[in-house]
């Protein structure tokens, strides 16, 4: 290895609470260790060489500093500052689809925690896969809050020994903030006449999914396609076949429910797409022209939040951070969860004409329980060389 090969390789294997790097930059480092493998014998590549090394060191410098502020981030946050009496960082990691609501919420919060507490709370914010998130804060990005797609994701960091076991009962529903269920999206017309669950497993037709390896919202699709056989009388063996036909059906699997979107919606591929119904709200509220189907049988999309014990008491936020959860269940807060597409967990915003006019009802509606709970249905479905492999296996 040359020498200046290893301060690269040192670089890749720094950890997220000792150095910031963006997607774009991780992926320019790499690429320019792949293809730069040369020795420095010409004075071109010393030049070369120097260049990089600038650019690096300027963008490295840039990523470390120690300022903050209340924009979004799709990168992992750094490690925040200790809280002060006037003054309290708060790190939010929570999975893609949900980026429009915090952004709505978060303003209130800070002006209702300053009004009541006369602190100043600046808000760090990470979105992304669910999945990935869940990776990401067990490796070390200290989350103070996480917002995941599901149970099973926040009960891996509970399993790292980052959340105090119980946090399901520490807030109200179990711990479930927000809720969606599974919509059926088609081109304006429906012009390949996708009805139901069963059209996807027809010839000639392209779904667009996220993958489950990643992203929440995959491993709820996947369940709403075995869900829908399984409540309309079919046994394990039927829901194999059915949703082997689906998934081979599937030229792409994104990354996260929003990358997803984008593909069917921005790049033009697919006839058909599976995402969260709170998705398909926010891309007509943005003007998309669509037909959207929320089938009968369905799938309860239940999205738990946390306080991630270990991070608060380090950082001395636990207080912020526990009335930050707590406010995500307030009205006021329920209410920007529904206008940007979620079904309230509020069941006194369940019952009003608004709500109920704007999230049609699902005739059978199927849980998490129903399939034993996540550990269950991860061991079955989506660990090494469960079913959603032996399906994949079957496309090559």
């Amino acid at each position: 290895m040359s020498l200046w090969q290893r301060p690269l390789k040192r670089l890749k294997a720094m950890s997220y609470d000792k150095l910031l790097l963006s997607e774009t930059l991780r992926e320019r480092i790499n690429a320019f260790n792949r293809t730069y493998r040369f020795r420095l014998n010409s004075l071109k590549g010393f030049v070369s060489l120097f260049l990089v090394g600038t650019v690096l060191s300027v963008a490295l410098a840039a990523c470390s500093g120690g300022t903050t502020s209340n924009s979004s981030s799709e990168t992992p946050a750094a490690s925040p500052v200790a809280a002060t009496k006037d003054n309290v960082e708060l790190t939010l990691v929570s999975f893609a689809v949900t980026k429009a609501a915090h952004e709505a919420i978060i303003p209130k919060f800070v002006e209702q925690w300053k009004k009541d507490h006369n602190q100043t709370v600046v808000f760090k914010q990470s979105y992304g896969g669910s999945g990935s998130q869940t990776r990401a804060v067990i490796d070390g990005l200290e989350a103070d809050v996480v917002h995941l797609a599901l149970a099973g994701d926040t009960s891996k960091i509970e399993k790292a020994g980052l959340i105090q076991p119980g946090w399901e009962k520490e807030v109200p529903n179990n711990g479930i903030v927000s809720k969606s269920v599974a919509a059926l999206v088609t081109r304006p017309g429906n012009p390949k006449n996708i009805k139901t669950w069963q059209d996807l497993s027809k010839d000639g037709i392209k779904l667009i999914t996220a993958d489950p390896k990643t992203s929440g919202v995959a491993r709820w699709n996947f369940l709403a396609l075995w869900n829908s056989v399984i409540k309309t009388g079919g046994d394990d063996a039927k829901a194999t076949e059915f949703v082997t036909k689906v998934y081979k059906n599937v030229p792409l699997l994104t990354k996260d429910a929003r990358e997803a979107t984008d593909a069917f919606f921005k790049q033009g591929q697919g006839d058909a797409l599976i995402n969260y119904e709170n998705e398909i709200i926010l891309a007509e509220q943005k003007g998309e022209k669509l037909t959207a189907i929320i089938p009968d049988v369905n799938i309860s999309i239940d999205n738990p939040i946390a306080v991630v014990d270990k991070n608060v008491d380090k950082h001395g936020t636990r207080e912020v951070a526990e009335g930050f959860v707590k406010y995500l269940y307030t009205p006021e807060a329920q209410q920007e969860f529904a206008k940007l597409g979620f079904r309230p967990v509020d069941d006194t915003l369940t019952l009003s004409k608004e709500v109920a006019d704007k999230f049609p009802k699902v005739k059978t509606l199927g849980t998490v329980a129903d399939f034993g709970g996540w550990d269950g249905i991860n061991k079955k479905f989506f660990a090494e060389g469960a079913i959603f492999d032996q399906i994949q296996a079957k496309k090559k």
